[in-house]
């Protein structure tokens, strides 16, 4: 997945901060407090309370607790197990593929009917506790691509996952035009197309959790809205991560007859 991209300087909470407060400002996780996410983000503070937030986010944060588990990490909101689940790196390869198989197991079981032979599946077929996974895997959108029903279910999975983008322009409106590969559905597989230019959100009411962005940044993407800035070498690890839930999807689905 490649070598941990976040500076231990930067608080677990924070950064889990930057990707919660997207999907929560459009009231889809997490508590009701989208500003006071978005303030903690742009003040660069943590503290106790931003911590208490983050446990509210009930999609996110048991996968939090299975890594640090599987790392020996006693605070799930340690940085390097928030950039795992978010981003990518090492420590997801200490999730064994039965741990996870038997996570997803417990904690779905008798909620996705059908659906739970395919998670099941998708995990044997190499995925990782990455959110991309959650959103990929456990979401019913992905069911809806192949039942014939395309294009808003493909827009929530493009818009939800974790974007690795390039910043390509300032623009006049206060928004950033970025270069990245937008999701795609071709044949009953999920793939990456060629690089696109997009306009999208790096700030809300003067807030933003990437200060003074600049040409050429490497930049994370949650909703349409600048999460992080990345290293080259982070942007290659959330890359990897898209790919490899993508690929997982993608075999398990055409072993059962699906693609």
């Amino acid at each position: 997945m490649g070598a941990l991209t976040v500076p231990r300087a930067t608080p677990g909470p924070l950064l889990f901060a930057r990707y919660a407060y997207p999907p929560n400002e459009l009231g889809l996780c997490g508590a009701d407090q989208p500003l006071e996410l978005l303030q903690y983000g742009h003040a660069g503070v943590s503290d106790q309370g931003l911590a208490q937030l983050a446990r509210t986010f009930e999609g996110a944060w048991p996968y939090l607790t299975l890594i640090a588990g599987a790392n020996g990490i006693g605070d799930p909101l340690d940085e390097r197990v928030v950039e795992a689940y978010w981003v990518g790196n090492r420590l997801l390869e200490r999730v064994t593929a039965a741990d996870l198989a038997r996570h997803v197991e417990e904690r779905f079981r008798g909620r996705l009917g059908r659906a739970q032979e395919h998670l099941t599946d998708t995990v044997a077929a190499g995925a990782v506790a990455h959110h991309c996974f959650h959103v990929f895997a456990v979401y019913p959108w992905l069911g809806l691509l192949r039942s014939g029903v395309v294009e808003q279910p493909l827009r929530i999975l493009d818009q939800c996952r974790i974007t690795p983008a390039v910043v390509q322009a300032l623009e006049p409106d206060g928004r950033l035009r970025v270069s990245a590969q937008p999701l795609l559905w071709d044949h009953g597989r999920l793939l990456l197309g060629e690089a696109v230019q997009r306009s999208v959100r790096w700030q809300s009411d003067g807030l933003a959790f990437v200060h003074e962005p600049a040409v050429g940044d490497h930049v994370s993407l949650h909703w349409d809205f600048v999460c992080d800035r990345l290293t080259p070498r982070g942007a290659r690890a959330l890359l990897g991560a898209n790919r490899r839930a993508m690929q997982a999807v993608n075999r398990a689905g055409g072993a059962a007859g699906l693609a």
